[in-house]
């Protein structure tokens, strides 16, 4: 996977998890970093995976998290694409 995709899709993960988690504003763009760079040079999803999985403590299952991974290396590629075009 691309690494500007892999950094978008983690970014996004962790914005969907910091919502379930309550967090807003800064504190939600916040811990979508933290998510991000702790874990941008990880070759593959489970660290990821399983940081979303502790702080959501049950929330959602870590098939959840995959699920939304996949779903969101999609909604990824297409905002990375959008934005080239517009340049």
């Amino acid at each position: 996977m691309d690494m500007q995709v892999k950094h978008r899709r983690n970014r996004m993960a962790g914005l969907w998890a910091a919502e379930l988690l309550g967090l807003i504003g800064h504190a939600a763009h916040d811990y979508a970093r933290e998510v991000t760079h702790a874990h941008e040079n990880t070759p593959d999803d489970e660290r990821v995976i399983g940081r979303l999985a502790r702080d959501l403590h049950g929330k959602v299952t870590a098939h959840e998290i995959r699920e939304k991974l996949v779903h969101l290396v999609g909604e990824a590629r297409r905002q990375l694409l959008s934005e080239r075009k517009d340049h």
